[in-house]
């Protein structure tokens, strides 16, 4: 039994539910559900389809407005370096969501990539059931709060952090080798709450590299990453 309650989830994060059970949700996975059959909850990930589109259109929002001179592509770039699994999972340490999180206990006793996903989904699950319960205001209120404000996007800007190494792989293929660089799927394996990727970087017919992640991006660019370092470049 979690020694915390759902309630003082909302109190911590500054945010008043006419209906409780929307967070509740939020905090629940679906592997909690598949070692809970009895269960009536339902898991988060609706919550979590519609949290990601109210956090995509806030910070690109947000982004328009700063950077009134940057073009699309920049601007989508910066986007996603605030909305990775990275960010988000600092905002659910910063938040505490782990001591919240209703999941089988297997997925409990993982501490590694796997809960960093777990977490970061739950956030825009969060931000998904703020918005359901309060609307729109409420969770960008939320998202300023516990992201926007905790993220150095001067720096990302400055250093150029925003540049993933799938975007330096492919301008630097077509730079050498005038090619743009292909990924395709090899492989899937585990359930589907915990599917694993495996992906193949090409150039050309050529397999350059391999990369494997818990989403189709995140195994881009692990490939990107090696097929790098296999080029040299």
């Amino acid at each position: 039994m979690k020694p915390k309650t759902i309630e003082s989830l909302a109190k911590h994060i500054g945010v008043e539910f006419t209906d409780i059970s929307l967070l509740r949700m939020a905090c629940t996975h679906r592997s909690f559900l598949n070692e809970n059959k009895g269960s009536s909850s339902e898991h988060n990930e609706r919550l979590e389809f519609l949290g990601d589109a109210v956090l995509e259109l806030v910070v690109t929002s947000y982004l328009f407005r700063k950077y009134p001179k940057k073009q699309e592509g920049e601007l989508t770039a910066f986007r996603s370096s605030i909305v990775n699994t990275v960010s988000l999972t600092k905002v659910a340490e910063k938040i505490g969501l782990n001591d919240y999180m209703l999941m089988s206990k297997g997925e409990s006793k993982d501490s590694g990539r796997a809960r960093s996903v777990i977490l970061a989904n739950a956030v825009e699950a969060v931000i998904g059931a703020i918005y359901l319960d309060g609307g729109y205001n409420a969770a960008a209120n939320f998202i300023s709060e516990s992201i926007l404000n905790t993220i150095d996007i001067e720096e990302i800007v400055a250093k150029k952090t925003w540049i993933d190494a799938k975007s330096k792989f492919q301008e630097r293929a077509q730079e050498k080798v005038s090619i743009t660089p292909n990924y395709k799927t090899l492989k899937e394996t585990g359930p589907d709450h915990n599917k694993v990727f495996t992906l193949g970087v090409f150039l050309g017919d050529v397999q350059v590299a391999t990369g494997s992640g818990l989403s189709k991006q995140e195994a881009e660019q692990q490939a990107a990453e090696k097929a790098l370092q296999v080029k040299g470049w």
